[in-house]
């Protein structure tokens, strides 16, 4: 095929810019060398509509609610498949035969246990230190643990890559679930390898031996399961693209996977299904009539808005509600809870999906409206939300570093346009 062009003509001159066209349709205006040629550079603030890289790991549609992991549609993978599957196919760009998942998962299981030092680094932290400050500060402590990590030949060192990728998984259960225990003045619980991933998880979170020990409910691990899947990755979002970002300068898979936490951390990225639950507090507190919230919402004087409600991609539906949204009652049910919270959420849901006015701007329960109910209903504290998104978001992290890593993309480097002031003389400080 003969290479399409765009045209750009400014001050006289014509300039001939590549279109580059995805396999999905997508269309771009490949504006690389538009500085070398004419000077100009393209400003798009918050890189709104600026594509920084061309990537296999995942395809989103917003208008049409499509979310495709390397190609396999999110439902097929959130109703067969696992999260340690999940993460195989997003990090090694395919599905594993059997005797690949099985190795994998022993891997990971086999590589819970964290250095005992590091237990004096949670030793320095106070009790009320935020669980997603002890993650960063403990992933990023990862490197200096295991220092060939940080300089590691990806194309050479194959093996060390894959044990380097094995141990930020299998261990960021552990340093999660014990940054929980920090908050609570409790002592950590080391991991149990001969359970599952998600159950290892609930444990360590959990249990209280001898007092109380934690018996973990199936319907609970599996729903954890599948909202680790629904979270694996999400294109080029602002935590994936900060650790695109960092890993560019050539810096380590942990300090690269700790930046990307704390992107994550900003209430405006991570933060949206604890929104949810502190608005359900709100409307609480308030009396707990729900129908007037959402006639409140309505109005665009109130100030009121409803959390959980549409999402900045997905304009029609986001295909990651209808499966959570199964879980969710599944999870429910299961465990008989009764909260009053729960019981305001799914009189809001009700409510909404049933009001013309939802309808007709097509603000459905998003993803985040579900997940919070479900960390509610399972015990996770609202400070330990994003820490949970981070554990979910872990493979599309380490895909994305990977395959920016093999592309042998050049550091990134965005430009601006100055608008401070020109030149100016120094005057020292007894003349000013």
């Amino acid at each position: 095929m003969s290479q399409e062009y765009a045209e750009l003509h400014v001050e006289g001159k014509i300039y001939k810019l590549p279109v580059v066209r995805g396999t999905e349709g997508e269309k771009a205006i490949d504006i690389s060398k538009l500085r070398d040629e004419s000077g100009f550079i393209t400003l798009d603030v918050g890189l709104k509509n600026t594509g920084t890289t061309q990537s296999a790991i995942t395809f989103i549609d917003g208008e049409k609610g499509i979310l495709r992991y390397r190609g396999y549609p999110i439902e097929q993978l959130a109703e067969y498949s696992t999260f340690l599957e999940v993460a195989f196919l997003l990090i090694y760009g395919y599905l594993p035969k059997k005797d690949e998942l099985d190795r994998f998962v022993h891997e990971v299981r086999t590589h819970t246990m964290v250095n005992e030092d590091m237990r004096k680094i949670f030793d320095g932290f106070p009790v009320n230190a935020h669980p997603m400050g002890v993650l960063s500060a403990l992933v990023t402590s990862l490197s200096a643990f295991y220092p060939k990590a940080v300089g590691l030949d990806i194309e050479k060192e194959k093996e060390y890559l894959d044990l380097t990728i094995i141990r930020i998984i299998a261990k960021l259960p552990t340093i999660a679930a014990w940054s929980y225990k920090n908050s609570q003045g409790h002592p950590v619980n080391y991991p149990k390898n001969n359970l599952d991933y998600c159950s290892n998880f609930l444990y360590m979170m959990f249990s209280l031996p001898p007092i109380e020990p934690y018996e973990v409910n199936p319907v609970v691990a599996k729903a954890l399961d599948r909202l680790l899947i629904l979270h694996a990755d999400h294109e080029q979002n602002c935590s994936a693209s900060t650790v695109r970002l960092v890993g560019s300068s050539h810096a380590g898979l942990y300090s690269s996977i700790a930046a990307g936490i704390d992107a994550l951390w900003g209430p405006l990225h991570g933060g949206a299904n604890q929104e949810v639950i502190e608005m359900l507090q709100e409307i609480y507190e308030a009396g707990g009539n729900v129908r007037q919230f959402v006639e409140k919402a309505k109005d665009k004087n109130s100030g009121f808005r409803l959390m959980g409600f549409g999402h900045r991609v997905y304009k029609n539906f986001d295909p990651r509600a209808k499966i959570i949204k199964k879980t969710c009652d599944e999870v429910l049910t299961a465990l008989n809870i009764k909260d009053p919270l729960l019981d305001i959420a799914k009189e809001l849901e009700y409510v909404a999906l049933n009001d013309q006015y939802f309808i007709d701007r097509k603000l459905y329960p998003n993803v985040d409206f579900y997940s919070g109910i479900i960390y509610k209903a399972i015990g996770i504290p609202i400070n330990m939300f994003t820490v949970m998104f981070a554990l979910g978001r872990l493979p599309g992290w380490i895909a994305q570093w990977l395959e920016m890593r093999r592309a042998k993309e050049p550091i990134g480097r965005p430009r601006q346009v100055y608008i401070g002031e020109t030149a100016r003389d120094y005057v020292p400080i007894d003349k000013r």
